[in-house]
């Protein structure tokens, strides 16, 4: 329980922090010891330096997530604030920086996307506990008169975009072709004496090709396939050359982890070009979009203004203000096949199925509504079949109830995009990636279990103040009709029901 009264003192500060300080309370929210045993996993106690404590790694990607800030940015705001050096477990004001920035990249890579999500879960059955009272005294009387499945779940999925330009063919391919060069170079290096004469790659009339396409503004089909016909001739000579220089005597351990890692993305990035390009097609299966991140792949979502993304798609559920992230896939899945773990997931948290499920079209499959009726769950939407003809009022109120729910999910995704970093994915690895878009769902619980414990004080507030206003000013009347000798009792009690 967070004790707004209260103060914690520093010891190198001539003041103290307050414990009504946004940081503090946030701090006293995440049961940082509970997880600290399952991000121990990630080291081995022989060797290396002592590692950083879980709350600290955690703490400061809270901290980015939460400010919108960089690395470099985070680690001075750490630095400058005692405040934010208590919520990361520091005891003391320290004037040094508590890590060099690019240990966040660590931080990213050891506490996955799970470790995040279970904190999160945990995270908010504290914040709903203390919201309802519901961790201590618990009422059997009022449980009994609860229905059988109360709550309402609400279903969606989105896209998180990704840090990457928008991808062509043709740009695609030019940028294969940079990098075979570029291993060309490296490979030929040690074989200087052996091999005089250096393989020709002819890279200043590609790219002047490239170019030539590349700046047009509307270029023709028959210009562009010309284009791509060039590109694929030229990775496809440098990849020959490649193989030359290893048979030769060259190795690829001369190359740098992700220049090899990239050459090989290369290799199926001609590949699938190739194919697309003999069979004159415009989609192939995992099609690459990126060499940087080759995990990524187009989401087609159909929308007005971004009718395709470049990211990972998620699967998400919301119920009482707080959201869940309950799948994260770079493939462009159907959602719909999500919804019964995403129930059961509502269950084993609460321990009951929702009453009503609001969800979007495509989640009204036969199969997930049959699945819902045995359980007593209500799916929103019309029945399937042709609609009727008249519809009653009660209906229509049902419907637009229904719908005004579920929206609420998309004001959450909305904030994740516009207030944090759910529109641009700035990390570039698939893990990374996926606890920064893990660690922007727990911020937005955060933030909401904060808000909603501000309004329970401020409503507990009202009433404390109401009712001793009440009294006050009762007591303040019948001692002013005293002084006045006043003996009508009806006037009195009339005069006592105003106020």
């Amino acid at each position: 329980m967070v004790d707004f009264g209260s103060f914690i003192s520093c010891n190198t500060l001539e003041g103290k922090l307050a414990a009504t300080n946004r940081w503090v309370q946030l701090a006293e929210l995440i049961p940082w010891s509970e997880f600290e045993s399952e991000y121990a996993q990630n080291f081995v106690a022989e060797v290396g330096p002592p590692a950083k404590s879980f709350r600290l790694a955690l703490g400061s990607l809270i901290i980015k997530e939460k400010l919108g800030i960089s690395d470099r940015e985070t680690v001075e705001q750490i630095r400058e604030n005692p405040y934010l050096q208590y919520f990361i477990g520091y005891l003391s004001y320290s004037n040094e920086e508590p890590f060099d920035p690019s240990l966040l990249v660590h931080f990213r890579q050891r506490i996955s996307d799970e470790l995040v999500n279970k904190v999160n879960r945990e995270v908010v059955r504290r914040l709903r506990e203390l919201v309802r009272g519901e961790g201590e005294k618990k009422n059997p009387e009022a449980e009994r008169e609860q229905p059988k499945n109360p709550g309402k779940l609400i279903l969606d999925a989105t896209c998180a975009p990704a840090d990457i330009s928008y991808p062509t063919d043709l740009k695609l391919l030019n940028q294969a072709r940079v990098h075979t060069e570029k291993i060309i170079d490296r490979l030929y290096e040690p074989l200087k004496e052996k091999i005089q004469t250096k393989p020709r790659t002819y890279r200043q009339i590609a790219k002047k090709e490239y170019l030539k396409v590349a700046k047009k503004r509307r270029p023709t089909r028959q210009q562009k396939r010309k284009a791509l016909k060039k590109q694929l001739q030229y990775i496809k000579r440098n990849l020959g050359h490649i193989e030359q220089l290893i048979e030769s005597g060259g190795s690829l351990l001369c190359l740098k982890n992700r220049e090899y890692k990239t050459l090989l993305v290369v290799k199926e990035v001609y590949r699938q070009q190739l194919e697309l390009f003999q069979n004159n097609q415009q989609s192939i299966e995992d099609r690459i979009v990126s060499l940087s991140q080759p995990q990524i792949r187009p989401i087609v979502r159909g929308k007005a203004g971004k009718p395709v993304e470049f990211g990972a798609k998620l699967s998400a559920s919301c119920f009482d203000g707080y959201v869940f992230v309950d799948r994260i896939s770079w493939d462009n899945f159907n959602e719909s096949g999500d919804l019964k773990a995403q129930i059961e997931a509502y269950r084993s948290f609460t321990g009951y199925y929702p009453e009503s499920v609001h969800v979007d079209k495509i989640y009204r499959t036969r199969d997930n509504r049959a699945w819902c009726k045995e359980r007593g769950i209500r799916i929103s939407g019309p029945p399937l079949g042709r609609p009727p003809a008249h519809v009653s009022p009660e209906k229509k109120k049902q419907a637009n109830e229904d719908e005004r729910i579920r929206s609420s999910i998309e004001g959450k995704f909305g904030q994740g995009k516009r207030r944090f970093s759910l529109s641009l994915v700035m990390t570039k690895l698939e893990n990374t990636s996926r606890t920064s878009i893990a660690i922007s769902f727990l911020v937005m619980n955060l933030a909401a279990g904060l808000r909603q414990l501000l309004s329970l004080f401020l409503c507990l507030f009202y009433l404390r103040t109401t009712q001793m206003s009440h009294f006050i000013t009762s007591i303040y009347v019948r001692t002013s009709f005293r002084q006045l000798k006043l003996n009508d009792r009806r006037g009195i009690e009339s005069a006592l029901d105003l106020y």
